[in-house]
């Protein structure tokens, strides 16, 4: 198998998995709000996130000869080592639940708000955590250091939100009631004809980003209907999925090195490319469960679908798909590059904020026309995420053996 050995490659593996884990969100969010129900999404995605999974292994876990303490992906499959197993099958249960979660919370406090926040909560909760099931081959004072950074990041995001609300509830405000009404009494289209004309209504199209106009046309774009609904639920449903991804690093990370001897005399760790496979499948099996249930029992007011209704769902699939892949191979790499130099400094990739924040702005139009105040807090925050991925980066270590 192929081995990630030295520092530098490590970190190169993190800056690469931080480039995609940032990237993929922002093209559910892109669906969500072009009309496409998240359950048909997040089916699509589940697949591809599968298949990454299976290409890395069957690749970098099947390079040069198999080893004894160290076995090839297919030498691995058949060996007796379902402790440590579980232990990735458990992670891929949390981060299955934190994603199919998340889904649902950008839709009520936007995508970068929803990434401060349950990045923040990993950081805090997960990398600790790591810290001492790797047995502190990371620099404490460097890395707690970060943490720190993170933690204030997630003040700034929260007075970020706070500061943007306000401001799209003054610029809701200063439209007549009127002609507020009007626009409430619109019908939206039903999702297989949301992506007419490339995506985009012709009302949207004369909308500026970031105008009372273009919040009440979005909302009548989107799956998720936000208008009249408390934030505050959106807030819950991101504390909530922060601690499931808070637990799957640490769980993979039991499940790549054994710390709690779970496994027979003889029998060698599992690699990190054996483990990835089976936390993928058990990520992909929660998924689809969960998503089929919710085309016949939708939540939050969606309407309702069937598994007949996705397949015939072709509108944005290829991009749902893309998700799929950048998330695999995001969490591949991440795996990759903590194995070699420590899942605590791996954590930086939480910092994936940076990328979405970034695509929210393009994309979405998110802080668009906003008070000097947001802008203020916004920059406060992205510098302050750019000094916590540094620092973590820095407190890499080695892992002996």
């Amino acid at each position: 198998m192929y081995e990630i050995e030295s520092k530098g490659g490590a970190i190169v593996c993190m800056i690469l998995s931080l480039m995609f884990l940032g990237t993929w969100p922002a093209l559910l969010t892109l669906l969500e709000r072009r009309g496409r129900l998240p359950q048909h999404t997040y089916l699509d995605y589940s697949i591809t996130n599968l298949l990454a999974a299976v290409f890395i292994a069957l690749t970098f876990g099947q390079i040069g000869d198999s080893k004894p303490g160290k076995p090839n992906f297919f030498t691995q499959l058949s060996q007796d080592n379902w402790p440590c197993v579980m232990f990735a099958m458990v992670g891929g249960i949390f981060l299955s639940v934190g994603n199919l979660s998340t889904q649902y919370a950008w839709a009520y406090v936007g995508l970068s708000v929803t990434e401060v926040i349950t990045c923040s909560i990993t950081v805090v909760i997960g990398t600790t955590l790591n810290y001492f099931l790797d047995d502190r081959i990371n620099r404490a004072e460097i890395l707690f250091t970060g943490v720190g950074c993170f933690l204030i990041a997630v003040l700034l995001g929260s007075a970020v939100h706070s500061a943007n609300a306000a401001d799209n509830e003054a610029k809701l405000n200063s439209l007549p009631s009127s002609y507020k009404d009007g626009i409430g009494a619109k019908e939206i289209s039903a999702p297989n004809g949301a992506f007419s004309n490339g995506g985009e209504t012709k009302d949207s199209e004369k909308a500026k980003f970031g105008t009372a106009n273009f919040l009440i046309e979005l909302e009548h774009r989107r799956s998720i209907k936000v208008f009249g609904k408390s934030t505050l639920f959106g807030l819950i449903i991101t504390v909530f999925a922060g601690v499931c991804f808070s637990l799957f690093s640490p769980s993979f990370n039991l499940a790549t090195n054994d710390q709690w001897h779970t496994l027979k005399e003889g029998v060698p760790h599992l690699v990190v490319y054996t483990a990835f496979f089976y936390f993928s499948v058990s990520c992909f099996v929660i998924a689809i469960i969960l998503n089929i249930g919710f085309l016949y029992r939708p939540v939050l007011d969606l309407p309702r679908s069937s598994f007949k209704h996705y397949i015939n769902d072709w509108n944005g699939r290829q991009w749902a798909l893309l998700a799929g892949l950048l998330c695999g191979f995001g969490n591949g790499l991440q795996f990759m590059g903590g194995q070699a130099a420590g899942y605590a400094a791996a954590d930086a990739v939480q910092a994936l904020p940076l990328v979405s924040t970034f695509w929210g702005v393009i994309l979405f139009g998110e802080y668009r026309r906003s008070s000097k105040k947001t802008y203020i807090l916004l920059v406060s925050m992205l510098l302050m995420f750019i000094v916590a991925v540094g620092v973590l980066m820095a407190s890499s270590g080695h892992r002996r053996g």
